[in-house]
């Protein structure tokens, strides 16, 4: 009986389980099963930081290729830019060349100096642009501000001399004086010059906002300016030559050609004017900036590239050859003395009522 006993109870407790090893099995299954939970924690846990980093990756690598696109894009805008004004300075000294050689003898003409100044404006442009960033990075920052600049100033004196020629031609042919022309160019010229070089001094000493806005003013009140002076001269040259009593081939196409810088002119420093107010209340208009390669595209192309590329084409005809085409001669000062060849000709027959004794080759 005792041994049936036992049995049953070992039955009962391999049924039952052992309080003694109920415990200890139950305490092991947990462990497992938490080692294993850990296991896919951690195998899970990987798995997400591996998809992260890869998305990270992802992602930072896009944001490396947009921003090397924008790079990319800056400087093909700015090489181009720089390769523009690179074919205009070209042709602005080529010109220069076919006329010292077509007429040596007349020296520095104003035909010659407005060549000139169109080649060192434009040169300076295109080194400019072609090293942007580098000029962009000079210390002190006043350098960079002279850069982007002189060139600008150096437009405005480039076509004005326009301005005080056919102030010249239209004065000479209402038989009204002339001395007083070229002073005031030259005076115009130094005064804005001077100006700008304090400007340039204010900003170097104690750069601000303020003077900042000053600098930009004083830019788009020159353009103005320079405007006013081509819509005041190019216009009465204009209507003198459209009542000149004498219909001709080279008539129609001198008045073309006036009509045609007068209003190119024009446009171009009424545009520059406009624009340069406008940067002074928005900011994101800054052309002074290397991160605006798109504005500084469309400004310069607008205000400079095509303006000189049309006014090089319009100007392209040679001064006749010294005494080579009769009724066509240089306008000579009180004295008698040689002073001018002339970018255009047109003929003012001497005696010719309302049109004085004067003729001219521009």
């Amino acid at each position: 009986m005792v041994s049936v006993g036992v049995v049953c109870w070992v039955k009962f407790l391999r049924a039952a389980g052992s309080p003694f090893d109920f415990p200890l099995v139950s305490s092991k299954r947990r462990d497992n099963k938490e080692e294993r939970g850990r296991r896919h924690e951690g195998v899970r846990a990987k798995a997400e930081e591996g998809r992260t980093e890869e998305t990270q990756r992802g992602g930072g690598g896009g944001a490396a290729a947009a921003e090397e696109g924008r790079v990319e894009e800056k400087d093909l805008i700015f090489h181009g830019l720089a390769a523009a004004y690179g074919v205009i300075a070209l042709i602005a000294l080529i010109q220069l060349a076919r006329i010292q050689l077509r007429v040596p003898e007349y020296g520095w003409t104003t035909q010659k100096v407005f060549h000139l100044l169109n080649f060192v404006v434009n040169g300076v442009r295109a080194v400019v642009f072609l090293f942007r960033e580098d000029v962009q990075d000079l210390r002190p920052v006043i350098y960079t501000i002279i850069l982007l600049d002189l060139p600008g100033l150096l437009f405005f004196s480039t076509y004005t001399l326009l301005v005080l020629f056919w102030a010249e031609i239209y004065h000479q042919a209402r038989s009204l004086p002339t001395d007083n022309l070229r002073p005031a160019f030259v005076l115009i010229n130094i005064t804005v010059f001077v100006i700008q070089a304090f400007i340039w001094y204010s900003l170097w000493w104690n750069p601000n906002s303020f003077i900042e806005t000053v600098a930009k003013l004083y830019f788009a009140c020159v353009s103005l300016a320079a405007a006013a002076g081509f819509l005041l001269y190019g216009g009465r040259l204009f209507l003198m030559l459209r009542r000149f009593p004498i219909e001709s081939k080279g008539r129609r196409k001198k008045l073309r050609e006036v009509g045609s810088v007068t209003a190119i002119c024009f446009i171009c420093f009424t545009v520059r004017s406009v624009i340069m107010s406008f940067s002074i209340f928005n900011k994101k208009a800054d052309l002074d900036v290397l991160y605006h390669p798109v504005l500084n595209a469309i400004y310069y192309t607008i205000t400079e590239i095509i303006p000189s590329a049309l006014v090089l084409y319009i100007l392209r005809k040679l001064p006749p050859k010294r005494g080579s085409v009769a009724g066509y001669h240089p306008i000579r000062s009180e004295d008698g003395s040689l002073t001018e060849d002339r970018p255009f000709q047109f003929k003012c027959p001497a005696g010719q009522p309302g049109y004085g004794a004067s003729r001219g080759s521009i």
